[in-house]
């Protein structure tokens, strides 16, 4: 059985309750800062890719001094296990082909991972315009088989909607879910 190492604030728990690690034999060796650092970024490199962001606030919150973070942060990118601009472009194309979102969409997802905005918009360079159209008709068709036996303006706004949340633009929502609705009325006249 193994046994987690404590971290930093957990020993600053204990000393607000008035246990101190050395009077505690059961506690196991004190842990340093920098052993908490290297757990935590560790941790949560071995379940995905993370950015440096991310695994800074983890070790902050966490109480790990500032300094300790970046040191090690620096030597993580040196060895590559930190390296932002290709989680971004994986984490960009992967949101565009498989969850169909939209340049803006994938945009906002990256800001939030705490990524750079020059990263970002290299990362985006994989989204081609015909890509991005390509990809909200294609949602737009699986939704529209859903949307069977409603009406055309019901069927416009729901597809429109639809595409507005994955961060299509207004303009090219309304272009593929016209086109897409004219498709189905001639079939359906023929």
């Amino acid at each position: 059985m193994t046994r987690e190492l404590p971290l930093a604030s957990d020993f600053l728990e204990d000393e607000a309750r008035g246990i101190h690690p050395a009077d505690e034999d059961d506690l196991g060796p004190v842990a340093n800062p920098e052993s908490v650092a290297r757990t935590i970024c560790l941790r949560l490199l071995d379940a995905k890719a993370r950015s440096r962001a991310e695994l800074f606030a983890a070790m902050r919150k966490k109480n790990v001094p500032v300094e300790i973070a970046e040191r090690l942060l620096n030597r993580y990118t040196e060895v590559g296990l930190i390296d932002d601009q290709s989680l971004a472009d994986g984490y960009a194309l992967a949101q565009h082909r498989e969850r169909g979102l939209a340049r803006a969409a994938v945009a906002q997802k990256l800001r939030h991972r705490g990524l750079d905005d020059e990263i970002i918009a290299d990362a985006l360079e994989q989204i081609t315009p015909e890509g991005e159209r390509a990809a909200a008709r294609a949602l737009a068709e699986r939704k529209l088989r859903a949307l069977a036996g409603l009406a055309p303006e019901v069927q416009t706004r729901r597809l429109i909607g639809m595409l507005a949340r994955r961060g299509y633009s207004p303009g090219l929502a309304y272009e593929v879910a016209k086109a897409l609705i004219s498709v189905v009325a001639i079939e359906e006249s023929a």
